[in-house]
């Protein structure tokens, strides 16, 4: 009866239960089932304990900032900037794809609203010049997870939170590798524009056009250098920061791009609002979960079951990394992060791995999993904008998919790629 509540958990996953109720329904029947109702008041107050926390009000505030930054008119700012620099280039808009979610991801911190945002944007300028909407697609959507990696990221909160880890130095380890797979993916468009036909790139802008279009982007460019220098360099905590980044959008939407009416504030706040809320009670119910996993003694199971497999740290890590990709395909982030984080670090940590650098790979590893069928969320978002099918855009997008994942393993093989700046900043010894 050991594992009872993990059947019982994945026969539900199977029939299609939320997760949400899953992680409370599993270990409430196995409880249940073994005679133990009396633990069913743990369950309740480790559910109510994991929402009532102040570090996790980050989340709400992330939220709202990023549907404030959406509404407020910051990507059009945003495109028209990076279409100045490298629109002019072979495969113009491609580029300018990947460079917007550059430059959008240290406000939006969620590779689902950057699909959205940017999706809605690029997908109709790239088809009206002539790219096919599966190339347009594809691209917006290996784009928008660094939306997700590069800080502030919603999926490192929500680790940072679960395992004690430091936010900060979470997101310190985040901002070179969202570089790089931005940069990866802008290098492999360049490739593919030596032997595939694109449309002809924008014209090359004038200095004036560069200045006009920087001047107009400024104020959202801002927004990552206060929040990522402020968390980062300890003027002020990730639950603060956050609180500034929504109070900047609001600013940013009311008074300085003026797309935001007083008008609207009831539905953005409303909307961040029930967002928030679905998040929080995810993040209770994994609490609960991780509480009978914990009385249960599964972390242990798991490590020995593991260990005895190999105790060699580079193929424990590559084994991690494969299965975590697996579970990435048929389970969202946040989840997956909230159920196996608890049971993998321990493992990985008693092997010598570092937690920061664990951290981070393990949370871009099911960042991946958004833009891979059959549960990608991001492909449903630019699969909806586009009008193609899902299975079309992601055999389209599977050389930059292939590029991210050979990121993804140099990350894990040369730690310094993520430790290098959180060890600069002291976060890591």
């Amino acid at each position: 009866m050991t594992f009872a509540y993990l059947w019982i958990f994945l026969f539900l996953l199977i029939a299609g239960m939320p997760i949400v109720f899953l992680m409370l329904f599993a270990p409430g029947v196995s409880l249940l089932l073994e005679g133990r109702p009396m633990f069913f008041n743990l369950l309740f107050q480790r559910l109510f304990a994991g929402i009532d926390s102040f570090p996790l009000m980050a989340l709400p505030f992330f939220i709202l900032a990023g549907e404030l930054m959406t509404a407020g008119g910051v990507t059009s700012r945003i495109v028209r900037f990076a279409e100045t620099l490298i629109g002019h280039r072979k495969a113009g808009l491609g580029q300018v794809s990947v460079a917007s979610s550059l430059m959008l991801a240290g406000g939006s911190g969620s590779a689902v609203a950057d699909a959205s945002a940017m999706g809605s944007v690029m997908i109709p300028a790239m088809k009206q010049s002539g790219y096919t909407n599966r190339f347009s697609a594809a691209i917006t959507a290996a784009s928008a997870v660094i939306a997700s990696i590069i800080p502030p990221s919603g999926i490192f909160i929500l680790y940072a939170f679960i395992m004690n880890v430091s936010v900060a130095g979470m997101f310190a380890g985040g901002i070179v590798p969202g570089i790089l797979i931005g940069v990866g993916l802008m290098i492999t468009i360049a490739i593919m524009a030596r032997f595939k036909e694109f449309p002809e790139p924008l014209p090359k802008a004038s200095w004036a056009q560069k200045w006009q279009a920087f001047v107009t982007a400024f104020m959202p460019l801002l927004t990552p250098v206060i929040l990522i220098g402020g968390i980062v360099g300890g003027i002020f905590t990730p639950t603060e920061g956050a609180a500034i980044a929504a109070f900047y959008a609001l600013i940013l939407g009311l008074f300085i791009t003026r797309e935001i009416s007083f008008r609207d504030l009831p539905r953005l706040f409303g909307k961040a609002a029930i967002n928030s809320a679905v998040i929080l009670l995810l993040v209770g119910a994994a609490v609960a979960f991780a509480s009978l996993i914990s009385l249960k003694g599964t972390p242990q199971l798991v490590s020995t079951f593991i260990l005895s497999i190999t105790d060699d740290p580079r193929l424990l890590f590559f084994l991690v990394v494969a299965f975590l990709l697996a579970v990435g395909t048929i389970m969202d982030a946040g989840p997956a992060i909230l159920i196996l984080g608890p049971i993998l670090a321990p493992v990985m940590i008693g092997v010598g791995v570092d937690p920061i650098h664990f951290a981070v790979v393990m949370s871009i590893t099911l960042i991946m999993g958004l833009i891979t069928p059959p549960m990608g969320l991001v492909l449903f978002v630019v699969s909806s904008i586009s009008k193609e099918r899902i299975e079309k855009v992601a055999w389209e997008m599977m050389p930059l998919f292939l590029v991210e994942i050979a990121i993804l393993f140099a990350l894990v093989y040369i730690p310094d790629l993520i430790l290098a700046l959180p060890r600069l900043l002291g976060y890591v010894a």
